[in-house]
Parts: structure tokens; C-alpha cells; sequence
């Protein structure tokens, strides 16, 4: 009865701004208002909630008859691009995610490994299409070179199936062999290369891509890894994280597996391509449907109460997602229309206390941040790179009143003491004006995470909110208006590298604080306010 109650208050909230303060006019004009509870904050990322992937896959990796991968693998990777440094460099630091499907036919050329150290090579016979692989001694230190020039945190992810069969009904079966692991972990310390996390394996979790290991068995190799790491790092802080599975989220293998690494996990990691295959003719329908994006819901929601009700202190992570699997789709998953769902993907998973997010990936395959050939960044590039330099910690609820192709979200501001707001409007034909009301927001339209307090009383008016009468603004458009663009437009300039592979300055435009926030059609906007202080964020 009580929920009824508060339900029947909520919807007349939301019903009085509608009537009052929400109307839309011949001219395709919406108004509306963007509700934030700024009580208290419903997750916090890590400062370096922004990550990306480098993976295996060599130039023969090829997707419905297109080979998109190039020059872009670990192995053959061009170091020495400046636009690669610098893009790298700007985020300070990139989280790098080093791994993929073949990390697990990868052998590391140590002092144990007594065979050549060749690369992979394409037979459609072998497991994951590929013979195995190595990884030279001078490579890896070419790699780290590169990583301390460009400030990253690495992430490495190791061979999970080394040792094992796979068995006639597709599961991998005996114990993790770590001896080539370990000789590369006890080099990598010795060369004093600084690793951020060692991931055990690729897609191995629930029904597995290619084969699969049991819950249990996992959780064992995942000690044997975490042993091993206090082990060789006994004299050095911090200590790496021990992160795992890397695969796709199964509720119970996940529980399962969560419940038996306990208190040894410092990660739990888990991938998206909720889009399907690269190939489908419907995706771009798909990313602009709020009730298609909003399908990510009940994954993020089970993996956060599955770790909030274990004796777990591990955090969750997504640790690779590009949408789009195989590879991604030409001219969409590297377009700008793509900023729509990966923005959406960002929020969304900061709402569920994510605390990283690694997109598939920095370079190669079509969904790269930049683009395989050129280097030139993608129109996701400057969306992660404003999210990285504008989104602080603190999630805040947030929503939108008046319609559910304006997706909204709201952090505490990484800039300033204020917040920071992101608006992706879907709509192709509906410029909104919107204003924001804070509140104990609920019920929204989209189903993002919100605190259920017992009372609905409004917050208090935010401190500052007269104060300084501008905010920032930063509008994100496709040249042309063609959502299938490489190139994107910040406040009506185009946004390139120049001709020594500096990234350019991302400049917001400033606006006086009483004027509503204007959203053009299939647009994003990021707004800092650095005048409302909310309790949330002091």
C-alpha cells in the first residue's frame, strides 16, 4: 500500500512538470526537464573509468569477408606513430587492456619456452581459427617502452588454457599450466615494467566462445594466480590487481566462481556485444531504441547484487566491449551514430557502480577509437575523452521527463566542485530545451539505478545555484548531419589531429546559466555547471 502511495505522489511529480513545464510544437520543439537527485551518490568509478583494448588478432583476421584488422595487433602495432602516442597521452592515464580471443594460444618467449617463437598463422582446423602464437622477448619490451612514454596502465591478460584438453562436449578440462605465466610475470618485474592488473583468460566463463572452464576449476587456477603474483611481487606495492573471468556474464557460473575466489579477487570482469554480429543490417536501429539499450539493465543489475551479497570485496569491471562482435561494422561501430550506445554503455555502467570500462578497441577491427589505417581518432575517441576529462567520480540519478529518446546522465564533476551532465538526444527531428529540477528522482523513464528512500521530499536548492551565471557546454554533431560520419563536430568545428598528430583542444562554449540547455537532434551534449554544489558531491 505504502508503495502505491508513493508511486501515485512520484507520477504526479513528474505529471506537473509534464503539463507545466514539457510542450512540443509544430516546429519540432520539446520541452522538458532534466531531474537529478543530488542526495547522495548511487555508484563511484575510478578515476580512470575510461579504458580500452590492444588485441592479438593479425591482418589475416577476417570477418564476412572483410579483413579489418591490418597492422593494429599487439605484435606488429606501429610504436612510433605519433597520433598514437599523443592520443594515448592525453587521457592521463589510458587504462590499456591488453588480450582478446587468442591471448589464450599465446606463448610467452621466456627461458622455458624452447621452441621458435613464430607468430599466428590462419587454419580454419584449429581452435579460434588460429595455429598458437608468441610473443617475443623484445616485443614486450618494445611495448612497455611505449606504454611508460605514453603514461598507460596495463592491464595484461594471460593464457588461461595453457595445460589443458578440451574435452569431446567442448570444456576445457585438467588445471591451469602457469609455468610460461610465471616466467613472464618474473621477467616483467625484473625489467621493473609496471603492470596494473594480471587477467587470467578470455571468454572462458558459462557456455565459453570456442571452450569453456567450469566454474570451480577457474576459481582454483585464479588462486594459484593470485599466490603466484604475492609471491614474485613480495617486495613491491602496489601490488597488481588479480583480476578474472573476462568472459560473458552467466548468473550462476558467475556466482559460482565469485563465491569460490573469495577473499583472492580484486576484479570480476565481464564483456559486452549486446548489438550482435558485425554483420547485422539492423544495428544502427538497435543503438537508437531506448528499450533495446535499456536490455543492458539486468546484466549490470545482477553482477552488482551478486558482488553487494558476497563476502567479496572485488569490484566490477567491463573488460571489453565493442558492441558489435566480429569485429565490428564499417562506417557504424567507428561512426559517429556509435557514440550514441557507447555514451549510453558508459553512463549506464557507472550507474551500477562499474568501476571500469574497456572499450573494444584503442585501434583495429571497425570499432577502434582510432581508425586502423590512418591513426586519425574516431568520433568515439573525443566521446571517451570528454567523458574522461568532465565525469567525476559520483553518479548521480538522472533523467529525463518528457520523452525516452533524451537519455541523460549526471555525475559530480571531475573539474570542479558542480556536476557534470550528459544529454544523447536519439531523436532525429526534435530539437529539446531543457531545464533541471533536482529531486529525490525515481521511476524514470529509462531504467537506470535510483536510491529508494522512504521519504520523497525535495532536496533543498542547490548552493550556487544564483551564483556565477554561465556554464559550459560541449555539443557533439556529425559533419553533415550523417550519423554514419567519421568525423565529429565539437560546437560546429571539426575535430582533427594536425599535421604533427597533436590532438586538438576540446574548447567548450560558454552560456548563461538561466537559458534552458538546447539539444539538437541526434546530438550529445556534455554540460558543466561548476556553480550547484550538491550534497552528493561535496
Amino acid at each position: 500500500m505504502g508503495f502505491r502511495f508513493w508511486l501515485l505522489g512520484f507520477c504526479f511529480w513528474v505529471c506537473f512538470f509534464f503539463l507545466c513545464c514539457g510542450s512540443v510544437n509544430s516546429e519540432g520543439f520539446l520541452r522538458g526537464r532534466v531531474l537529478i537527485d543530488g542526495k547522495s551518490a548511487i555508484g563511484r568509478i575510478d578515476e580512470d573509468f575510461v579504458c580500452a583494448t590492444l588485441d592479438w588478432w593479425p591482418p589475416e583476421k577476417c570477418d564476412y569477408g572483410t579483413c579489418s584488422w591490418g597492422q593494429a595487433s599487439l605484435l606488429n602495432l606501429d610504436l612510433g606513430n605519433n597520433i598514437l602516442l599523443n592520443a594515448v597521452k592525453e587521457f592521463k592515464p589510458l587504462k590499456l587492456r591488453l588480450g582478446g580471443t587468442l591471448q589464450d594460444k599465446l606463448i610467452y618467449d621466456t627461458e622455458d619456452h624452447r621452441e621458435p617463437c613464430i607468430y599466428f598463422s590462419r587454419n580454419a582446423s584449429e581452435l579460434f581459427g588460429f595455429t598458437q602464437g608468441c610473443l617475443p622477448t623484445n616485443r614486450w619490451d618494445q611495448l612497455n617502452d611505449f606504454f611508460k612514454k605514453g603514461g598507460a596502465k596495463i592491464i595484461f591478460g594471460l593464457n588461461a588454457l595453457n595445460g589443458r584438453e578440451i574435452a569431446a562436449n567442448g570444456c576445457s578440462i585438467g588445471a591451469w599450466n602457469y609455468t610460461n605465466a610465471e616466467m613472464l610475470i618474473r621477467y616483467t618485474v625484473k625489467k621493473n615494467y609496471t603492470i596494473h592488473g594480471w587477467e587470467l583468460g578470455n571468454e572462458l566463463s558459462g557456455n565459453g566462445v570456442g571452450t569453456r572452464i567450469l566454474a570451480e576449476q577457474y576459481a582454483s587456477d585464479t588462486i594459484v594466480l593470485q599466490n603466484m603474483v604475492q609471491s614474485i611481487y613480495k617486495d613491491i606495492e602496489p601490488k597488481p590487481l588479480i583480476i578474472a573471468p573476462g568472459g560473458f556474464f552467466d548468473e550462476n557460473w558467475y556466482k559460482e566462481f565469485i563465491d569460490k575466489t573469495t577473499p583472492t579477487l580484486d576484479v570480476v570482469t565481464h564483456h559486452i556485444y549486446n548489438l550482435g554480429p558485425g554483420v547485422d543490417e539492423h544495428l544502427v536501429e538497435r543503438i537508437l531504441d531506448p528499450s533495446y539499450l535499456d536490455g543492458m539493465v539486468d546484466t549490470f543489475n545482477k553482477l552488482h547484487e551478486i558482488l553487494k551479497n558476497s563476502p567479496t570485496s572485488a569490484k566490477a569491471w567491463v573488460g571489453e566491449s565493442g558492441g558489435a562482435y566480429n569485429s565490428g561494422h564499417n562506417l557504424v561501430t567507428n561512426a559517429f551514430v556509435f557514440s550514441f550506445w557507447y555514451l549510453d554503455q558508459l553512463g549506464m555502467a557507472a550507474a551500477y557502480d562499474t568501476k571500469t570500462y574497456c572499450r573494444q578497441t584503442l585501434i583495429g577491427g571497425n570499432y577502434g577509437l582510432l581508425n586502423t589505417t590512418t591513426f586519425e581518432p574516431n568520433p568515439d575517441y573525443y566521446s571517451a575523452l570528454l567523458w574522461h576529462r568532465l565525469m567525476g567520480r559520483n553518479v548521480l540519478t538522472a533523467g529525463f521527463n518528457r520523452t525516452e529518446k533524451i537519455r541523460a546522465y549526471a555525475h559530480c564533476s571531475k573539474q570542479s566542485k558542480g556536476i557534470t551532465l550528459l544529454l544523447l538526444n536519439l531523436d532525429g527531428n526534435t530539437t529539446v530545451h531543457a531545464e533541471i529540477a533536482f529531486n529525490r528522482a525515481r521511476g524514470l523513464h529509462h531504467k537506470h539505478r535510483s536510491h529508494k528512500h522512504k521519504s520523497n521530499a525535495r532536496i533543498p536548492r542547490p548552493h550556487g545555484l544564483e551564483g556565477e551565471a554561465f556554464r559550459e557546454e560541449y555539443h557533439l554533431t556529425a559533419k553533415d548531419g550523417n550519423l554514419h560520419s567519421q568525423t565529429v563536430l565539437l560546437n560546429g568545428n571539426i575535430l582533427s589531429v594536425n599535421s604533427s598528430g597533436n590532438i586538438p583542444p576540446l574548447e567548450p562554449q560558454h552560456v548563461n546559466s538561466s537559458e534552458p540547455i538546447m539539444v539538437a537532434p541526434f546530438s550529445i551534449v556534455f554540460i558543466h555547471i561548476p556553480n550547484i554544489v550538491l550534497p552528493a558531491c561535496r
